[in-house]
């Protein structure tokens, strides 16, 4: 009763402060709907009613002596399930229908109850429904506009869910009519367009926005989704561009708008010309492009911030104090219980954003100016008001000198870090089916950064040094890093760090091949830049060597059980090549002669894990059987390796004969790798620094296909549209000019 009090009292003020003929009409018109409003809701807003109930219609219980009370909407919409034309009888039915509160559970509920045949039957009353909708839209009064906006989603969905076996071009026939289709899309499209454009009402703009998401997912495979073809052809690009450029809308509304950008994109890119994609790779307007990477790095900091939540919490609970006691033997299983939902839609943003835009990729580097960034996500995780994403970093003048706050929250200052520590969370556990595709499209996108020269310019830069603390998994064999130790590198430090991350946390049963060989191939790219460029980066470069002797060792170790599955000797060519690519270019991007040694000691110290694969790939290379191939290219890669070993191990074992010492230092070791690199031969191996570009289409269409897939069906499922409640419609709306 109170909303009904203040609109009367609005009303009644407006009237008074403005005699006009406009305001009139406007408090008319107001009263008028809040009439009728109240007539219909009275008894609704005072019963608690059962879920059977409200998709029934019902104000109240039935009883032996009384009917059952049902809403006016639900008795119009009733008539409109009739054969008959509603408005035969009731001149002014559409005119009064959205001014009725829509009840959605009760139309999409009637749809789907119907049979094909019924539902034929009263397909002349649906296109006319759905044309008043769209005729609705073009209203002034925004409350009409809201309910057909509603209602066209039910329609939508309702139709859609009873023809989920038949064609896209039978539901465009049920809801319009195939001769009017064209027509009727277009008038849709445009005012969609000129809804999300104006400068109105922010609920309206979110409705919009949820109606074309409804649109776009109704189908799971949005291939499949031959509406679309309407949104291609009548564009609202630009609106979702402004949204994004517009700080007050693209707050309210810049996860909506990426999202649907991202699920348009991907309708039928490998089939025909999509104009979203073509459009998206010209964009160079910097307020849209970096408008899009705050609302991609909100939510992913978001994500990042939800689960650091949780670990505080459960590294403060009771299994925390238990393991305290009984040592850290299952710290591992008790990590696999801090779980965050994964967030796809943003990701494959992202992706599309860095895959087709060059313009995009400076954004990855930008600093964030806007602090409190608030988005309303479609994703079923709830959100929580978003904490500030962090300090302005330093120019680039000054960074190298200026020494940044050790504030994990405070750090993640561009986009870029915001990823690389969502990435370090869900690329722990690729168990999980939703883990496992964020994990392989975080490492695709790493593969397309890795590739792009302005992208590697700004990775490798001395000026831009950041701290960025990733999260590491908890293992048995080592401690958890202090914060506090963590130094201040060019980002691509993270990069790698990142990758050997990946690298020493992941050999297990089910050894996830695709992913280390998307993992080896990002390092490879990363130092053919090196190369090329002749960047010297001062890096733990010992680190790399290890954790990929110890990916190789695991290989042999599994043999077995691994080749029953995979081709393992793919990933060790590529592994022994990372080393070859060392050997021949290490004196051009290494940052020291001394790291050029410790290479050579590695090689040594480690030589029997090299002999050991040798002797494997020589057995299998030598048999005629299916691995024939594979392994000969291995074992020619290994050439120099081995001409390292069997030329420095000699000379060892004479220096420690001759100095009669039975166990050399490290010192000593490169003490005689320095004396006798001289007499050293080394075959020249071609192609090392060279690659195969990434190609969507190619190679990674199947997993795009069934990753867009999982995402339509994940928004569909959670898009809510009765989340506008008429009172506060009716307050936002009470102020007509």
């Amino acid at each position: 009763m109170a909303p009904i009090l203040a609109l009367f009292s609005v009303c009644d003020r407006r009237t008074s402060a403005y005699p006009s003929h406009r305001s009139s009409e406007a408090t008319v018109f107001s009263l008028g709907y809040l009439v009728r409003t109240w007539e219909t809701n009275l008894f609704s807003d005072s019963l608690t009613m059962a879920q059977v109930e409200k998709r029934g219609g019902l104000l109240r219980k039935s009883s032996a002596s009384k009917k059952p009370l049902k809403e006016k909407v639900v008795l119009m919409y009733d008539e409109i399930f009739m054969t008959e034309d509603p408005s035969k009888c009731s001149p002014r039915f559409w005119e009064e229908l959205f001014l009725m509160k829509v009840n959605l559970e009760y139309l999409e509920g009637k749809l789907e109850s119907l049979d094909g045949e019924e539902l034929m039957k009263i397909k002349d009353n649906i296109n006319c429904l759905f044309q008043h909708c769209i005729q609705a839209l073009g209203e002034e009064h925004p409350i009409r506009v809201v309910n057909a906006l509603q209602t066209l989603c039910a329609l939508i969905r309702g139709v859609h869910q009873k023809n989920k076996s038949t064609s896209g071009f039978d539901i465009i026939n049920m809801l319009m009519g195939f001769d009017k289709a064209e027509l009727c899309m277009k008038n849709l499209m445009e005012s969609l367009d000129s809804l999300l454009c104006a400068e109105g009402s922010e609920s309206l703009k979110s409705l919009c926005l949820k109606l074309l998401l409804c649109l776009v997912t109704v189908t799971d495979n949005i291939s499949q989704n031959t509406i679309l073809e309407y949104v291609m052809i009548n564009s609202i690009f630009e609106a979702i561009l402004q949204i994004l450029s517009h700080p007050p809308s693209r707050r309210e509304h810049g996860y909506d708008a990426v999202v649907l950008l991202a699920l348009l994109v991907n309708y039928r890119k490998y089939e025909s010309v999509n104009p979203y994609i073509v459009k998206l790779s010209i964009v160079d307007d910097e307020a849209t492009l970096n408008g899009m990477g705050l609302v991609i790095a909100q939510a992913l900091s978001e994500y990042n911030r939800q689960y650091k939540d949780k670990e505080e919490e459960h590294q403060s609970g009771f299994f925390s104090a238990l393991t305290n006691m009984v040592g850290s033997m299952f710290i591992a299983d008790a990590h696999e219980k801090i779980s965050v939902q994964t967030n796809e839609a943003i990701l494959l943003a992202l992706y599309e954003a860095v895959h087709l835009n060059r313009n995009f990729i400076t954004v990855l580097a930008q600093s964030h100016p806007e602090m409190g960034l608030v988005t309303t996500p479609v994703s079923p995780a709830p959100t929580t008001p978003a904490t500030p994403l962090g300090t302005t970093p330093p120019s680039s003048d000054v960074i190298s000198s200026v020494e940044l706050p050790l504030d994990a929250d405070v750090q993640t200052s561009n986009l870029l870090i915001t990823f690389l520590k969502y990435s370090s969370i869900v690329m722990q556990d690729t168990k999980d089916e939703h883990r496992l595709h964020s994990g392989k499209l975080c490492l695709i996108i790493l593969t397309c950064i890795a590739e792009d020269q302005y992208a590697n310019a700004f990775l490798h830069d001395d000026n831009m040094n950041f701290r960025v603390n990733l999260h590491r998994m908890p293992m048995r064999h080592r401690k958890k890093a202090a914060d506090k130790n963590l130094p201040c590198r060019p980002l691509v430090c993270a990069v790698l760090d990142l990758m050997v991350e990946f690298i020493v946390t992941h050999m297990m049963k089910e050894f996830p091949m695709d992913l280390y060989v998307r993992c080896i191939q990002v390092v490879h790219k990363l130092l053919c830049y090196q190369k090329k460029c002749r960047v010297r980066l001062h890096y733990t470069w010992r680190e790399l060597w290890s954790a990929l002797i110890n990916l190789l060792k695991f290989l042999m170790s599994n043999e077995t059980v691994l080749l029953a599955k995979h081709n393992i000797f793919t990933l060790a060519l590529m592994i022994v090549n990372l080393f070859n690519m060392f050997i021949t270019y290490g004196d051009t991007f290494l940052p020291t002669p001394s790291s050029y040694d410790e290479l050579y000691y590695e090689i040594i110290r480690m030589h029997q894990s090299f002999d050991n694969l040798y002797s494997m790939v020589l057995r299998l290379s030598t048999n005629a059987g299916q691995w024939k191939e594979a392994a000969s290219k291995v074992t020619h890669a290994l050439v120099n390796i081995r001409a390292i070993i069997n030329h420095f191990n000699p000379k060892i074992e004479s220096y420690a004969a001759v100095n009669h010492i039975s166990q050399l230092s490290e010192e000593q070791v490169l003490e005689v790798v320095r004396a006798n690199y001289d007499t050293l031969t080394l075959k020249l191996q071609d192609g090392l620094d060279q690659y195969e570009r990434y190609s969507e289409q190619h190679k990674e269409a199947a997993f795009f296909k069934e990753l867009v897939r999982s995402i339509s069906t994940n928004v569909r499922r959670n898009l809510a549209f009765h989340t506008l409640s008429q009172e506060v419609l009716l307050k936002e709306f009470s102020t007509i000019s």
